[in-house]
């Protein structure tokens, strides 16, 4: 969290993460680098019951979403953390969506499925489904159910501890802040690392884990669908360099090859029989797609004159920030949280809403794209 603009999506928030039906063990609040919100809400909080459930964080690291997210796992005491938006609202059963994905030891990472909820009340006509990952959501062309992925999405998921033991934590330098254009990708950087690292690992995401993610008006604008989509070209150029073209583009691979083309003739199809918006939304499609090509050519070169890299480490070498609570013990030991600046839950810990919200990019966990970066992208089948 980084803004007081956001105080009453941050209450809305921790108050759906404190009324799970599986609850959670404590709920971690980051904030990112604003004293004026760090002592606002640790005064909100500082009833002796509030102090058992919520802890008020200071980002130990650098500013910006991803060292906030370090931060609430270095200090989260549960053996799983989950990750909400500080802008979002869970439904009352998305951490037991996501509790049971660990029954099966091998899964180290549950996702969930994330819902718009535009500023206006109702989606733009123009703004094609395939492309919710621009604000945030999840996006057409994902498989339904509980299926298995390349990675999650960050706005909008869970990890086991074990999983930062052996890949580290999010990668820095290069995540969103409200300075700048927003890059990401850093959910996916994780991800795909975390396979290498442990190649039996199985990631999920569970359309039944649902979220509510707020979008302003501005982001409903389609300049910013433009902003976001040649953001994303640039944060896919720097998984490639980081990862290798292989597995950084290969769900990516299928959804321009598979998911876009249905799209646009979905669009013309509707523009045919005279319904409302389809010619825009095929437009729209092609437009995002030749803008998020210019960004990946503009990052991959930028990548050759050795530009912004992904840097990560051990979570350890955060610090516990300033933690006022101890949290309550939970049966299962596991923690769910919220994250961006935002909000942890867990049902042993929760790291979450690590509240900050970025510039052109949601604010929480995980800034806006379809996995948990927010680009496209997703593999199928059951573990």
């Amino acid at each position: 969290m980084y803004t007081e603009e956001r105080w009453e999506d941050i209450l809305a928030a921790v108050d759906s993460v404190r009324h799970q039906s599986r609850p959670a063990l404590e709920t971690l609040l980051v904030v990112d680098h604003n004293a004026a919100l760090l002592d606002r809400l640790a005064r909100h909080y500082e009833r002796e019951r509030d102090r058992k459930e919520v802890r008020v964080l200071a980002n130990a690291g650098p500013r910006g979403l991803s060292a906030g997210r370090n931060t609430g796992i270095a200090a989260a005491r549960g053996d799983i953390v989950a990750f909400l938006d500080d802008d979002a609202v869970a439904e009352r059963d998305w951490l037991r969506h996501f509790d049971e994905g660990y029954d099966d030891p091998r899964v180290m990472a549950v996702g969930g499925r994330t819902v718009p909820a535009w500023a206006s009340g109702r989606r733009p006509v123009w703004f094609p489904e395939e492309f919710d990952w621009i604000v945030g959501c999840t996006y057409r062309g994902l498989p339904p159910g509980r299926v298995r992925v390349r990675n999650v999405l960050g706005g909008n998921a869970s990890f086991r501890r074990a999983a930062f033991d052996a890949a580290g934590g999010f990668a820095t330098g290069i995540g969103r802040d409200g300075d700048r254009r927003p890059l990401g990708c850093e959910e996916t950087e994780l991800c795909i690392r975390l396979t290498a690292a442990l190649p039996d690992a199985v990631l999920l995401i569970d359309d039944r884990a649902v979220i509510h993610h707020k979008v302003p008006a501005a982001r409903e604008r389609f300049g910013y669908f433009r902003t976001r989509a040649y953001a994303e070209g640039l944060s896919k150029a720097l998984v490639a360099r980081s990862v290798g073209a292989g597995k950084g583009l290969e769900s990516e691979r299928r959804y321009t090859t598979r998911v876009l083309p249905a799209g646009v003739v979905r669009g013309l199809y509707d523009a045919l029989l005279g319904r409302p918006g389809g010619a825009g939304r095929a437009g729209a499609i092609v437009t995002g797609v030749a803008v998020a090509a210019g960004g990946y050519l503009r990052g991959s070169l930028d990548a050759r004159r050795g530009g912004p890299r992904f840097s990560h480490g051990p979570v350890e070498a955060y610090g516990k920030g300033e933690a006022d609570g101890k949290g309550r013990a939970y049966d299962k030991g596991r923690a769910y949280g919220q994250g961006e600046a935002g909000v942890a839950a867990d049902p042993l810990d929760a790291v979450g809403p690590v509240t900050r919200a970025d510039s052109p990019g949601p604010a929480g966990v995980a800034a806006g794209s379809p996995h948990a970066d927010g680009s496209p992208g997703t593999g199928k089948g059951r573990p």
